[in-house]
C-alpha cells in the first residue's frame, strides 16, 4: 500500500504540471478544460489533507500545531482563489488574476509542506500509520469522486487545531 506522503507528493507533481499546462493553453476552451480539472483537484486535495494528514500532524509533530495552522490558512487562500476564478469569464484579466493567486499560494504551500510538514510527519509516524493513512487517502478519493459531498469551505485554522489536538 502507498504511503500517504508519497500520495501527497504525487498530487503536488500533478499540480505543478497542471499549472504548466495553463501556460501552454491556446484558447479559452483549453484553459477551461485544464483549469476545471486542476481547480477541482486542488479543492479535493485540501479536503483530503484536512481529513487525513493534518489531524495526525497536529498531535504528533515537533511543530505540528504551527504547521497545521499555516497549512489550513494556505488551503483557505487557495480555495478562495479557485472560487474567485469561477466568478469571471475564462481567460479574462480577472480570471487570470485569480488563477495566478491560486498558483502563487499553492506553490508556497507545496514548498512549506514538502520542506517542513511532511518531513515532520515522517519523523513521527510509523510506516504502518503512513500506510494506513495512504489507504484512507485512496478511499477518501474514491468516496468523493469529482468532489462529491465535499463543501470546499474555508476553515478557521486555530479552531481546526483546537478540535484535533489530543
Amino acid at each position: 500500500m502507498d504511503d500517504i506522503t508519497a500520495l501527497i507528493l504525487d498530487d503536488h507533481a500533478a499540480f505543478r504540471r497542471g499549472f504548466a499546462r495553463l501556460d501552454d493553453a491556446r484558447d479559452e476552451h483549453e484553459l477551461l478544460a485544464i483549469w476545471d480539472a486542476l481547480a477541482l483537484h486542488l479543492d479535493v486535495h485540501a479536503e483530503a489533507e484536512e481529513a487525513i494528514l493534518y489531524p495526525h500532524l497536529v498531535r504528533h509533530g515537533d511543530d505540528g500545531e504551527a504547521e497545521t495552522v499555516d497549512a489550513i490558512g494556505d488551503h483557505n487562500k487557495i480555495r478562495d482563489a479557485v472560487a474567485e476564478s469561477k466568478l469571471h469569464p475564462v481567460g479574462s484579466d480577472e480570471w487570470w488574476a485569480a488563477v495566478r493567486t491560486a498558483r502563487r499560494e499553492n506553490s508556497e504551500h507545496l514548498a512549506e509542506e514538502e520542506d517542513e510538514a511532511l518531513p515532520d510527519f515522517r519523523r513521527h509516524a510509523s510506516v504502518e500509520l503512513r500506510a494506513e493513512l495512504g489507504r484512507r487517502w485512496l478511499t477518501f478519493h474514491g468516496e468523493h469522486k469529482n468532489g462529491r459531498d465535499l463543501a470546499f469551505a474555508d476553515k478557521d485554522p486555530q479552531r481546526y487545531v483546537d478540535e484535533h489536538r489530543r
